[in-house]
């Protein structure tokens, strides 16, 4: 069962420098109460939209990132955002922290072409996790971002925006994961060659569970789960686990497939899995029960509930409506918004058709 919900942006909020509409760049979604939490993955903002009356998403809201961060590549690098989560009265940012091949472009020479294939790059600001106090209202109910607030749980105690260590080329995280035994060999790999790419986050109490696009270990995904912990300085840093280590690794057998989303409800996460290269194949939501406070993990396919598949665009449309976003809105239904939607989703200038889907449970 499925039905589409109208998300509606403002066109002057709407364009990237190189006038990619956000629409077109879905990555991630997050819902709170009636706010919803959207991002486009060449952009330094967060996008929020609010609940209209009918059911629809409007009154778009854009916060720029750099109002609250301190980002190594400033404007001129989009962050890739491909995660965000919300806990403890703070919204959680991650990039892709991937290098990224370039395309090669139909007009140039194929020399030129063959060139541009070759090359493999970074952009400074995709090394970004980073919180950012997120605080309700109590006039207009709407959620807002702010560098510093006091926190309503503890009026003695500041809530302030800080990240993880980083630069222009790599955080704590990924000099970390260097090092790893399974990991340590894709770092230098691009996202799209099945090199490490994060496209999941999710937030429960203290814990970040950081869901990897890739690598895909034959046929294995791999979510991460560690805790940042702030310092004087107002810096993040990544604390020891009870494994004796700064990280836990998480093995699921998707059967070849990524992680493109990661969200929890009560201690449920749902796993949003799709294809890790840059082609067309099966997209399908999973859900992984229990999945908080357990040791290191390694899930077979059929210990792992798979609750529904998501249409793709193919043939005309191949490589297009590819389900990017997933916002929980009960235990059985969710959210769902799409990287490249094809013509029919598109609604005038500036509107997009999300699909809301009802889960099969067992």
């Amino acid at each position: 069962m499925k039905k589409k919900v109208i998300l509606t942006f403002d066109s002057k909020l709407s364009q990237n420098p190189e006038g990619k509409h956000v629409r077109d760049g879905l990555s991630t979604v997050l819902l709170t109460d009636n706010n919803l939490w959207l991002s486009c993955d060449e952009r330094t903002t967060i996008e929020r939209l609010t609940l209209q009356p009918d059911g629809s998403f409007a009154a778009h809201y854009s916060f720029n990132l750099e109002d609250f961060l301190s980002l190594p590549g400033g404007k001129g690098s989009g962050i890739d955002i491909e995660g965000i989560g919300m806990a403890n009265h703070y919204l959680w940012i991650m990039g892709s922290h991937s290098l990224k091949r370039s395309k090669p472009k139909r007009h140039q020479s194929i020399a030129k072409q063959v060139k541009r294939l070759a090359r493999v790059k970074n952009d400074p600001n995709r090394y970004l996790l980073a919180r950012i106090p997120i605080l309700q209202d109590k006039e207009s109910g709407e959620y807002m971002l702010h560098r510093f607030a006091q926190n309503p749980d503890n009026p003695m105690h500041t809530l302030c925006a800080a990240q993880v260590r980083g630069n222009s080329h790599s955080s704590m995280l990924t000099e970390i994961l260097e090092q790893d035994e399974h990991l340590a060999a894709f770092m230098d790999i691009s996202g799209k060659d099945n090199g490490f790419d994060v496209e999941g986050l999710a937030i429960f109490g203290d814990r970040i569970f950081i869901g990897l696009r890739g690598p895909v270990l034959r046929g294995w995904a791999v979510v991460l789960e560690v805790e940042a912990k702030e310092d004087k300085k107002g810096i993040l840093h990544l604390e020891k686990l009870e494994n004796g280590r700064l990280y836990k690794k998480h093995f699921l057998n998707l059967r070849g497939k990524g992680i493109r989303e990661l969200r929890f409800f009560n201690e449920d996460l749902y796993i949003l899995a799709g294809p890790t290269m840059d082609l067309d194949g099966v997209i399908a939501i999973y859900r992984w029960r229990n999945a908080v406070g357990q040791q290191e993990q390694l899930l077979h396919n059929n210990e792992l509930e798979r609750l529904c598949e998501i249409p793709h665009g193919t043939g005309k449309n191949s490589g297009k409506d590819k389900a990017e976003g997933l916002a929980i809105l009960d235990e059985k239904h969710v959210l769902v918004v799409f990287d490249s939607p094809v013509k029919a989703r598109k609604v005038g200038e500036g509107a997009v058709k999300a699909d809301v889907l009802q889960l099969r449970h067992m």
